[in-house]
Parts: structure tokens; C-alpha cells; sequence
């Protein structure tokens, strides 16, 4: 149940995102400012309430806690919403599934997971499968939501080094604990994120105002909360078919609120793209099995899509 929710959380972040961008509503970076304030308040208030002076960092962590906060939290959530505001939810939810595919190809570069070929396999038809949202006018460019489709590619980039470079931290931090500092350390970036940017609608514009509160109560607190009572409870391989939910989410939601309707490019990315997930997430075979794969691996260690951010 707290899985579902999780995902149902994230999968409604890029509807959300959207109406907050509306004419006369919040611009990206805005939205993107509050998020890290708020986040940044409230899951240190968390942070200290659960574990008190236990959650203040060694000093040779620091380092590592800041670019955490940099790759998970700023530029992360960054590429997601401008990209987000240049693009659609489905695309969203689409681009965005692909992040246990880079964060495996990610941890397996640096040692902390091992290849094997059908998992080389996953990663070439999941990134082959993101050609067609990339050139959306076919060989002529990015066409009309290239551009943000591929900002949110890097999104997803970003976000997966922040998974493996956090690995190492969770044997002696919990998760709660390094999420808060990655937003703390990330409010160093808003000074970036301020320049000519809009934090209020307009007035009478009350509908951005709500989707701020969702996407600051649900993806930014409550569903990370809830991810991590679930992954302390759940096995890894359930896990990883909740994978699959999120993009059907933001899908069927944006098609209710905004009538958008799936294009030829999704059609063509989708079944690439889920197939080299599936490829990816599969355990091999116990006589080849040194380390287990990515559906073994419950990476704990930040808040979700947001996709957060699922993200985000």
C-alpha cells in the first residue's frame, strides 16, 4: 500500500508541475526554489527530531554530502522542471523511468555492480528506445518537446550519480539523514535559481498555488517518508515492477486533466524502453551472480522521482 501511494505521489508530480506553470503562474525555477527551502526545513527538522547530534556529518563526508546536494537536489531538480515546462507529463513520466537503467550502467562503471549481457543488453535497447522522444522531428532536430525531453534525460543522469555516489554514505548515515543534508547543502544553489524568477502567480491564480502545496507536501515530504518505510519492508524485486507504475500514472492523469494523448514517438519509446528496464532489473543466474543486480540493490538513500523530482 505505501508503494502505490508512493508511486501514485510522483506519478501526479509532472501534472502538478505543469499547472503550477501555467500562464501566469509560478516559472520553473520558482517552483524549484520553494521546493528546496521547504524540503531543505522540514526533513532536517525530521532529521534532527529522529536522530539528534547523531545526524551531524563527519567532517571527511562533507565533501561527499555536498555533491549529493548538488547532483540530487539542485541540479537535479533544476533540469527536471525547466525541462518539465518544455515538454509534457507523459514524456515525463516516460524519461523519467529510465533512471534504474543509467544508475545501473553508473555503478557498474565505478565497481559497485557488474555487467553481464543481457543487462548490456537492457541498457542499449532503454537508451535506443529514448531516440525517438530525443528527435521528435525525426532527423531534422529535437523538434517541439526534444529539447525539454532531453534536459529531463539529464535529469535522470544527474539524479543516478547522486544514487551511487550516496551508496557509500548509507553504511553510516540513514537515509532520512542524508537526504536532509543534500537540501540543506543544496540552498547554497538558490541564488541561481532566483535570478528572474517568479515565486507568486498572479492573482486569482489559486489552482498554482494548490499544485505548490501538493508538489511541496507529496513529492518533496510524504513520499519519500513513505518509500522509505517501504523499502525497509518490501523485497527488492517488488520493488522494481513499481518501476513500471509511474509512467502509467502521469500518462492516465494528464490525458484526464489535459486531454494529451499518447504521439507516435511514445509508442515507438515505451516497449524499448520498459523492455531494457526489465533487462536491466532481472537477477542473474546464481551461478554467474557476484553481486546482485540492480532489482537487488534498494536505493535508499533520497527522496524519490521527482522523481521525485520521481525526482525531482
Amino acid at each position: 500500500m505505501a508503494l502505490s501511494a508512493v508511486q501514485v505521489g510522483f506519478g501526479l508530480f509532472p501534472v502538478f508541475g505543469v499547472i503550477a506553470f501555467q500562464p501566469g503562474g509560478f516559472s520553473p525555477l520558482g517552483v524549484g526554489t520553494w521546493r528546496i527551502a521547504v524540503g531543505a526545513a522540514v526533513l532536517a527538522f525530521l532529521a534532527v527530531l529522529r536522530y539528534g547530534r547523531a545526524m551531524l556529518p563527519a567532517r571527511r563526508d562533507i565533501a561527499a554530502l555536498v555533491a549529493c546536494a548538488m547532483l540530487g537536489v539542485a541540479v537535479n531538480q533544476g533540469l527536471f522542471l525547466v525541462g518539465l515546462s518544455r515538454s509534457t507529463p507523459m514524456n515525463a513520466g516516460l524519461v523519467m523511468s529510465l533512471i534504474p537503467v543509467f544508475t545501473f550502467t553508473i555503478a557498474a562503471a565505478v565497481g559497485q555492480e557488474r555487467f553481464s549481457g543481457m543487462r548490456a543488453l537492457g541498457v542499449v535497447v532503454a537508451l535506443g528506445g529514448t531516440a525517438p522522444l530525443l528527435l521528435t522531428d525525426g532527423l531534422n532536430g529535437l523538434g517541439a518537446y526534444g529539447l525539454g525531453n532531453l534536459l529531463m534525460v539529464a535529469n535522470g543522469l544527474s539524479y543516478s550519480f547522486y544514487l551511487v555516489l550516496s551508496k557509500p554514505l548509507t553504511r553510516r548515515y540513514p537515509a532520512l539523514v542524508i537526504t536532509a543534508w543534500s537540501y540543506v547543502f543544496a540552498v547554497a544553489a538558490l541564488p541561481v535559481f532566483t535570478v528572474g524568477q517568479r515565486f507568486t502567480p498572479d492573482p486569482g491564480m489559486g489552482s498554482a498555488w494548490w499544485s505548490l502545496l501538493y508538489i511541496l507536501a507529496i513529492p518533496t515530504v510524504l513520499a519519500y517518508l513513505l518509500n522509505m518505510f517501504a523499502l525497509a519492508r518490501v523485497r527488492a524485486s517488488t520493488v522494481a515492477v513499481y518501476v513500471y507504475s509511474q509512467p502509467i500514472i502521469s500518462g492516465l492523469a494528464s490525458w484526464v486533466v489535459f486531454g494529451e494523448r499518447p504521439t507516435m514517438a511514445m509508442g515507438l519509446a515505451t516497449p524499448a524502453i520498459f523492455l531494457g528496464i526489465w533487462l536491466v532489473s532481472r537477477r542473474p543466474p546464481p551461478v554467474h551472480a557476484g553481486i546482485d543486480g540492480f532489482a537487488t540493490w534498494r536505493p535508499t538513500t533520497s527522496a524519490p522521482l521527482d522523481p521525485p523530482e520521481t525526482a525531482a
